[in-house]
């Protein structure tokens, strides 16, 4: 008999042995982060960075293939007793010694997965991964000039790249409302004693929000830099139209957290069939948020209409797209992305 063979039927023991559980089940308890396991990590610090902001240390499963410098990644983290799932950035550096990775969060007011991970995680905690992903990344022949402009916690993805990547010319101008609320404000001083940055901190608290022709004083040569944004959607969309009206609209890549609302839309009834609750909507919430407020178990993602983890049918009535503000319709095997729809008149969510 083959060893393969007596692999085979010596696994088949077990599983008898362990019935109504398998055998990968008790492995799962021994060696969660081993290979041919789901996809896991092991929190092994938080540090905080500012008063609501923590930067998260995983030590991730074997099957983990890496990420790119500006990627984000899916976690999933038991809070209260019910899995909810979000994405955030990439903050390590891809060649990291110690080969584990970092994401940095900053609490949100109402925030469940981030209030958790700021304030109650801990050391020794288990959650479930996904491999990384996003297409807010440097191209392969870095630009000789760059700009960051970057705003709250839109500074994430951007550190990853200025700890993975070294340039001759880079600035970056970055919104907080004080000092003290600017991530990473030590490490970026130091860069910039190094003179491997030059820096502009706008503090809204007193400066008021950045009006986006103030780049040509803040950095003159700015239409001549590959520039890479992330931060509030107001920015991005003031960013976008004024990189379009000076013909470069190429050169600026932006990453948003949250979808752009287009059109409010008239709201309505909704209506969790599954449940059997009923709630008034308004035309700019998401489906997403108004089942979670309602107390409605809703499957999530990355919460910006790119990793289809919310994705359910839609049974009756009819949505907005948040990004587009087209209008979706239920009819038999309509699937809606319910963190990028807004209830369009009453409708029906088989949740």
């Amino acid at each position: 008999m083959t060893s393969a063979a007596l692999r085979s039927r010596a696994w088949k023991l077990l599983e008898m042995v362990t019935t109504p559980l398998l055998p990968s089940d008790y492995l799962d308890l021994v060696s969660p982060l081993r290979a041919g396991a789901d996809l896991r990590g092991r929190i092994e610090a938080v540090h905080p960075e500012t008063r609501d902001a923590a930067t998260i240390v995983i030590r991730p499963g074997r099957g983990w293939r890496g990420h790119t410098a500006g990627q984000y990644v899916r976690i999933g983290v038991d809070v209260d007793g019910v899995r909810l799932w979000r994405a955030y950035s990439v903050t390590s550096p891809t060649d990291r010694r110690d080969g584990r990775v970092t994401i940095t969060v900053k609490a949100i007011p109402d925030g469940k997965v981030s209030n958790h991970l700021v304030r109650r995680a801990t050391p020794g905690t288990l959650i479930q991964l996904d491999q990384a992903t996003g297409d807010f990344v440097l191209p392969e022949a870095k630009p000789s000039k760059v700009l960051y402009l970057t705003a709250g916690s839109g500074i994430t993805p951007v550190m990853g790249m200025l700890r993975d990547t070294g340039f001759n010319d880079v600035v970056m101008v970055h919104c907080a409302p004080q000092p003290q609320d600017v991530i990473f404000r030590d490490e970026l001083h130091r860069l910039v004693a190094d003179k491997k940055l030059r820096l502009t901190e706008v503090h809204t608290d007193t400066d008021g929000m950045l009006d986006i022709a103030r780049l040509d004083e803040l950095v003159p040569d700015w239409a001549e830099r590959e520039t890479w944004a992330c931060g509030p959607a107001g920015l991005l969309d003031a960013a976008e139209k004024h990189w379009s009206e000076y013909g470069v609209p190429e050169r600026l890549h932006t990453e948003r957290f949250r979808p752009r609302i287009v059109v409010a839309g008239d709201g309505g009834e909704v209506t969790f069939s599954a449940t059997g609750k009923t709630v008034d909507a308004d035309g700019a919430k998401p489906l997403l948020d108004v089942g979670e407020e309602a107390g409605v178990l809703m499957p999530s993602g990355c919460r910006m209409g790119i990793c289809f983890g919310c994705v359910t049918p839609l049974k009756a009535g009819a949505v907005r797209d948040l990004r587009t503000g087209e209008i979706t319709e239920a009819e038999p095997g309509v699937l809606i992305q319910t963190c990028v729809s807004a209830a369009a008149g009453p409708c029906d969510i088989e949740r």
